[in-house]
């Protein structure tokens, strides 16, 4: 497969901008497999390629191999977010807790965050068992305090994760000195750490999770565009696939369906990676483990050491395109591009003049009011999972598990948690959403800046405003 990339000029020389990743330059794209013949006729249709439908599929032919199971994607399976992020198998889960906890009280949101953890370890057992290398190493993870107010907020993060049922082990704070133990940080006043959390090469444990899918016996189409979704049917460019259940796995890529563009808001996000960093640059650094980084910025960061020594980081750039419109086959904009290398410069001054070698873009599926979705209506056999707002690398492990669960028509645990069944208004429309967005992260951008340069003590009165009104 060749693909057409940008070349956007850096502070160290050119650039790749796009090409869906940097982790499938590494790898190399793989080969489309061959698009839907015309009309079929299954158990399951499952629209999208990404890991969400690969978990769901995965675990539904494990528990029932004689399904006839298929996948239909626009693209090729991986080519959308699960192909793109920062490589964080984390325990982390979007939205507001106290959300969940209306309608299963506390108890039930502790049931999800510790499925959430052991999900982890789900993932990392079953990319064993397929023998699929996606250089997964669990190292955990940090998040760094750069300021007094992030300061604050990294101890308020401490016990808000115990009051939700989190153990001693699970969360622990980290002071200056600890922190530098493990990675340098310019400015580091302290950190959290947690043991839930791997390294992973996303687009090798895509591609793999995929090939481990098809060796079941599912059929994924790739080229094939889902036009229209309904009960017992999906209409494609290539053919209709009829089914008494179909699947909507497509996260941010909700929109392009007809009647859903303002169900999930598609949200953009952005990462660079570096050359491998030189001896002299890894000394300073002192970064030998695999921990994931993040901070406690508004506008947050998210980073990993690769396996070859680069330093792959990311963060919002600009969050939402007019009309809920998505990227063109990864390339993101040369001012976020910017933006990134002067947050890697400042963050890591050792590697300064380690010159950036690849950016892109990936879109993520954010809900109304930010929590995350697992559905089934039996009565007319439509079902979806997503809206993880970035936080899906393990959370599809467990979306697919629930999915699986609720098509199998099983009363578990899993099908018990408080996500399940959960339905949220659409958003605005425009232009009400993209002012809505554009202001949210200006506001935010505003805190993170007013925290910085005058040194609060505490979180910024703009970012709780923010928050109100959006809904975050």
């Amino acid at each position: 497969m060749t693909e057409t990339v940008k070349d956007t000029t850096g502070p160290a020389g050119p650039i790749v901008n796009g090409a869906v990743s940097y982790w499938y330059s590494e790898i190399g794209l793989p080969q489309y497999r061959n698009p839907l013949p015309g009309d079929e006729q299954a158990d399951v249709c499952i629209v999208g390629g990404g890991f969400t439908a690969l978990w769901t599929a995965y675990y539904l032919m494990r528990e029932q191999p004689d399904l006839r199971i298929v996948i239909l994607e626009k693209e090729f399976a991986g080519f959308g977010a699960s192909g793109r992020n920062g490589g964080w198998l984390s325990s982390e889960l979007a939205g507001s807790r106290d959300r969940y906890a209306a309608t299963h009280g506390r108890q039930g949101v502790a049931d999800l965050m510790r499925a959430m953890r052991l999900a982890v370890d789900e993932v990392i057992d079953v990319a064993a068992a397929e023998n699929i290398d996606a250089e997964i190493v669990k190292d955990g993870l940090l998040h760094v305090a750069r300021n007094r107010a992030q300061l604050q907020r990294a101890h308020e993060a401490i016990a808000f994760e115990q009051s939700w049922g989190a153990g001693p082990d699970d969360f622990t704070f980290l002071s200056a000195e600890e922190l530098a133990d493990r990675v340098a940080v310019a400015g580091a006043l302290g950190g959290t750490y947690s043991p839930h959390c791997a390294r992973v090469q996303p687009a090798k444990l895509v591609q793999g999770l995929a090939a481990a899918v098809e060796r079941r016996g599912v059929r994924i189409y790739e080229r094939t565009t889902a036009l229209e979704i309904e009960s017992g049917r999906v209409r494609t460019d290539r053919g209709t696939v009829t089914a008494p259940i179909v699947l909507r796995c497509l996260e941010g890529f909700t929109a392009n369906i007809k009647g859903a563009r303002r169900n999930w808001l598609p949200m953009n996000s952005s990462m660079i990676v570096t050359a491998p960093l030189p001896q002299a640059v890894k000394e300073k650094l002192g970064w030998t483990g695999a921990e994931l980084l993040g901070d406690f910025a508004h506008g947050y960061m998210y980073a990993q050491r690769t396996r070859d020594d680069r330093i792959a980081l990311g963060g919002r750039g600009i969050p939402y395109r007019f009309g809920s419109r998505t990227d063109t086959r990864g390339a993101t904009q040369d001012a976020t591009i910017r933006t990134l290398v002067r947050l890697l410069q400042d963050m890591f001054p050792a590697a300064r003049d380690v010159p950036v070698v690849h950016a892109w873009c990936g879109v993520l599926g954010v809900p109304r009011d930010w929590c995350a979705t697992v559905d089934l209506d039996l009565t007319t056999g439509l079902g979806t999972a997503g809206g993880y707002v970035g936080s899906g690398l393990t959370t599809t492990n467990l979306a697919g598990r629930t999915l699986a669960d609720l098509v199998l028509r099983r009363d578990t645990e899993l099908t018990r948690l408080p996500w399940v069944g959960r339905r949220v208004r659409k958003w605005e429309p425009e232009p009400l959403r993209w002012l809505g967005v554009r202001a949210m992260y200006t506001l935010y951008r505003e805190a993170d800046r007013r925290e910085r340069e005058h040194d609060l003590a505490r979180t910024s009165p703009i970012a709780r405003v923010a928050n109100m009104i959006t809904g975050r």
